[in-house]
Order: C-alpha cells, then sequence, then structure tokens
C-alpha cells in the first residue's frame, strides 16, 4: 500500500487503482458508485465548475514550483505571423512584413534565456501562449540558448498542439482563459507584447489594466513594433478624450528589436519606474 509519509491514511492513487478491479455488480457498474475525482462525466458536470477553475490554476502552479520556476517573461503574440523563410505563404502583405518579428522574438527569448541560465533556469523563464507564430519563435529562441520555456496552450475549436520547441515538463493546457491568463501574470517579471490580433490585444489590455488599476505592480511593459501598435491604436486620441490619463500612456514603451528591449529590461529603474523611454 502506497501512502503518503506525512500521512497514516492509503493515497489516492492506491485507491483509484483499486477501484478498477472491484466485483463485477449492478451497484459497482453505475456511474453512481465510482470515485468522485476518478469520474469524468461526474467533473465535467456544470456544477462542478468552480473546482475545474481551482484545478486549472493549482496544477500549473505546483509544477511550475516543483520546476523551480521562481520569475518570468512574458511573450505575447500573434498566431499567423509567420517565419521569415516562410514568409511567401503569408494571407497578406501585411503579415509577411511582419515576419521580421518572428526573428526578434526568437533572439530576445534567446538572450533572456541565457541571463535566466546564470540563476539556474529559475528566473526570468521565457512564457508564451504555446502555440505557432510569436509564440513558437519564443520557445526556439530558448532551445538556442539551450535553456527552457513555459507554454500555456489552450483547447480550441480547431486542433492545435503546442509548438515543437516547448520545454515538455512545462507544456499545460487550459480550458479556462481566465485562468491561462492569470498564470501569465502571476510570475511576470517583464511583458513583451509583439504584433497580434484579437488574443494578443485582449492579453495586452488585460495586463495593463491590471496594471493601470494597481491591482499588479509596475514591470517593464514593451510593445515591439511602434508602426504596428500605434496604426491598430490611438493611444494618444484615448489620452485627449479622457478615457485614459496622460500619465497612462507612461505604463508603456515601445521598441523595435531584442537588443533595444534587453536594455530596456536591465534600464528599469529600481522604483519600478523607466529610467529612460526610448522613441517617445
Amino acid at each position: 500500500m502506497t501512502t503518503d509519509p506525512r500521512t497514516p491514511f492509503r493515497d489516492a492513487h492506491t485507491d483509484r487503482s483499486s477501484a478498477k478491479h472491484v466485483p463485477d455488480t449492478p451497484q459497482t457498474r453505475h456511474p453512481a458508485y465510482r470515485l468522485a475525482f476518478a469520474d469524468d462525466d461526474f467533473l465535467c458536470q456544470d456544477a462542478l465548475r468552480p473546482v475545474r477553475l481551482q484545478l486549472e490554476l493549482l496544477k500549473p502552479e505546483m509544477l511550475q514550483d516543483e520546476q523551480g520556476i521562481v520569475s518570468t517573461i512574458v511573450l505575447f503574440g500573434g498566431a499567423r505571423i509567420p517565419e521569415p523563410s516562410k514568409k511567401d505563404q503569408a494571407r497578406t502583405q501585411t503579415l509577411a512584413d511582419l515576419s521580421e518579428f518572428y526573428d526578434e522574438a526568437r533572439e530576445f527569448a534567446r538572450l533572456m534565456t541565457l541571463k535566466s541560465m546564470e540563476t539556474g533556469g529559475r528566473e526570468n523563464v521565457i512564457v508564451t501562449g504555446g502555440g505557432p507564430g510569436v509564440m513558437e519563435a519564443g520557445n526556439r529562441g530558448a532551445v538556442d540558448a539551450g535553456g527552457k520555456s513555459i507554454g500555456l496552450n489552450i483547447v480550441l475549436p480547431h486542433e492545435q498542439a503546442p509548438n515543437e520547441y516547448v520545454t515538455p515538463e512545462l507544456c499545460f493546457n487550459f480550458h479556462y482563459f481566465a485562468i491561462r491568463k492569470m498564470h501569465f501574470l502571476m510570475r511576470a517579471r517583464a511583458i513583451t507584447v509583439f504584433p497580434g490580433g484579437f488574443g494578443t490585444m485582449d492579453e495586452l489590455f488585460e495586463a495593463l489594466t491590471l496594471i493601470q488599476t494597481g491591482r499588479m505592480e509596475r514591470v517593464p511593459f514593451l510593445l515591439f513594433g511602434r508602426a504596428f501598435w500605434e496604426k491598430i491604436i490611438n493611444w494618444e486620441a484615448l489620452s485627449d478624450a479622457g478615457t485614459i490619463s496622460a500619465d497612462d500612456l507612461e505604463l508603456f514603451q515601445f521598441v523595435e528589436t531584442a537588443q533595444e528591449a534587453v536594455e530596456a529590461i536591465e534600464n528599469w529603474g529600481a522604483t519600478g519606474k523607466r529610467d529612460a523611454i526610448p522613441g517617445r
């Protein structure tokens, strides 16, 4: 019998295994007899949503603790941005032009992972959404450096598998977008955002809102590609309208290259404010 050394009781693994070998009777065949925690149909009921939310919060947290992950560098960005060698397959010319950010994401992740490895791979670990495009580039850059990275994938209506560069023991799958976004930010020491679509903007604005409202500490918040972001979002119009304050425009800065982003993170002031705002 397997027991937890901290308790004299049989552990759940033992009972789950034993339950598979009970006598076959009308009583044991009925779903009511299944162990609750081993009953997939039961766990998927609407009434069990709070339990599933908690499990989805706990599992990645516990496994990252086991792997010694202390802090992360978040890399958000579009799944549709191609590797430059494949930009001729892009669905639009704009996507083809944005392929340069695949290389910048890859190089940024490589540089940050090299720094992370100086801490034994515990601090400033790259975390992406685990998918293709810019996310793949981030995980790939960590592999280039010989380090590990995290992938936070999510189940979508169309088939999706995590990209091949995510560290397997740090590759997680989610049902709830909200819990996934929590995990992006719970250990974040810096947030980088590359060009992307609805998902990227959702992540961008949720993180900015948390910082703006004081629900999250200020961290370096870097938007790659000023031309893209200023075309997509009229930041100054928000300030001019008074729907955000002028100071809110100081919560983030634009960068163009991996090296510029690394320097911006390194030069972040000890008080949590930037020493300089390149390009503003």
